[in-house]
């Protein structure tokens, strides 16, 4: 990673490189400019499904951010993840917060970034605790069910009849600022609502507001926001080679349009920005390597942008140097995950394989003309037949007429 020394200029302006909106920048810009000491900023992830390589994207800012003289601390949001409509049940919510700080880990350290200038914390740590509960009874009082519900509208999981939880949600996040000691909180641009309340809110508790830095939000491999719960739109970051290759040969990239596709905003967001923190003069570099002709090699997203709009870069050519490049970059995740009987541990017992669905055994219909099948008729031990459909069964109701009855066309067996 680049070592040069930044001014304080250069700080704040690698603070807002690549991000979809700044509120409140003045906080900001005061502690960067005129206190000229380090922005101390939070980034909270629930710890619900499995990570995939879209948490790249905050992953790099968060490098920059430390490249920028900024003090991080991540929240594993365990509670969090068990109020959003229980997308981690409380029996796995322990496991899975310890599988997050795994990943996190790993992918900070993929990209260069020193461990020691972290802090991890763990939600339940301290939002179980007296002082904690007795804010959020307090935040209650003040925020209504209409507000609470619209900010979190973005960000939990929406169904009709909500619980509760799905309102206490937004209010432990913006209390979260108060109680992690922070300037700024640090999320995707669809937190912005929840983002506005802690703004609005904190403040009416004796808080103090806070600024907020938002991610834009990365296109999906199908289009659309990249999703945990689609399996389509994302890569796992345990995926292998070869299903990292599968999935972006197959993923949505049509030709000529930049809008909405998922594998150059990976490479603008990701890919490119690494290659800055790993050169030693800040100079970004990507190179697309092609069977025919030299390389193609960009120091600019907007660079790589007309090219794919004069299709000078093809969506073969894109999807080749993008899965070539993630590949490289999941190799020692992975090798990591293998060399980790710990980490292998804690996956199983955080996503436990699905028990496959049992088939349920359907009765045979033997009908109901064999020895005991149903009452139907039944034959009785002294050869008398009994029974509903008995007169259809016998053949006549003394030996005689039953041995004329069984007559055929007039004669006798």
């Amino acid at each position: 990673m680049a070592t040069k020394e930044l001014t304080p200029e250069e700080q704040l302006a690698l603070i807002k490189v690549n991000l979809g909106e700044v509120m409140s920048e003045h906080i900001i810009k005061k502690i960067v400019l005129e206190e000229k000491r380090p922005l101390v900023i939070y980034w909270g992830t629930a710890t619900t499904g499995r990570p995939h390589c879209g948490y790249f994207v905050p992953i790099m800012k968060i490098a920059q951010f430390l490249r920028a003289g900024c003090k991080v601390k991540i929240l594993l949001a365990d509670v969090h993840g068990f109020l959003d409509n229980l997308k981690a049940p409380i029996e796995l919510v322990k496991y899975r917060a310890e599988y997050y700080k795994f990943i996190v880990q790993s992918l900070l350290r993929v990209v260069g970034v020193s461990l020691d200038k972290l802090e991890f914390v763990l939600g339940s740590s301290y939002q179980l605790g007296g002082e904690y509960t007795m804010d959020l009874f307090r935040l209650s009082t003040i925020v209504t069910e209409h507000d609470a519900k619209k900010a979190g509208a973005e960000v939990v999981k929406q169904v009709d009849n909500a619980t509760l939880s799905g309102l206490i949600y937004p209010l432990m996040q913006s209390l979260d600022e108060q109680y992690l000691g922070v300037d700024a909180q640090f999320g995707g641009v669809d937190q912005r609502k929840i983002f506005a309340l802690a703004t609005e809110c904190l403040s009416k508790i004796g808080y103090k507001p806070r600024a907020h830095l938002m991610n834009p939000m990365v296109p999906g491999l199908a289009g659309g926001k990249m999703s945990a719960s689609d399996p389509n739109s994302k890569i796992d970051i345990l995926d292998t080679a070869d299903a990292v290759k599968k999935k972006i040969r197959s993923a949505h990239c049509v030709p000529k349009e930049v809008e909405g596709n998922g594998i150059l905003s990976f490479v603008e967001y990701v890919l490119m920005p690494l290659s800055a923190l790993r050169s030693e003069n800040g100079q970004t570099r990507f190179v697309i390597e092609r069977t025919e002709g030299d390389p193609l090699v960009y120091t600019s997203i907007e660079a790589m942008k007309e090219d794919y709009k004069a299709d000078t870069l093809s969506p073969q050519l894109l999807k080749a140097g993008a899965s070539a490049a993630l590949v490289d970059l999941l190799a020692p995740i992975q090798a990591e995950f293998q060399a980790s009987p710990e980490w292998q541990e804690i996956e199983k017992k955080a996503y436990p394989p699905a028990e496959p669905a049992k088939k349920k055994k359907q009765p045979k219909d033997k009908g109901s003309r064999y020895p005991g099948g149903g009452t139907w008729a039944n034959v009785q031990p002294d050869g008398s037949i009994v029974g509903e459909n008995k007169q259809q069964v016998d053949v006549a109701a003394s030996a005689s007429e039953a041995m004329q009855n069984l007559a055929v066309n007039g004669s006798k067996p």
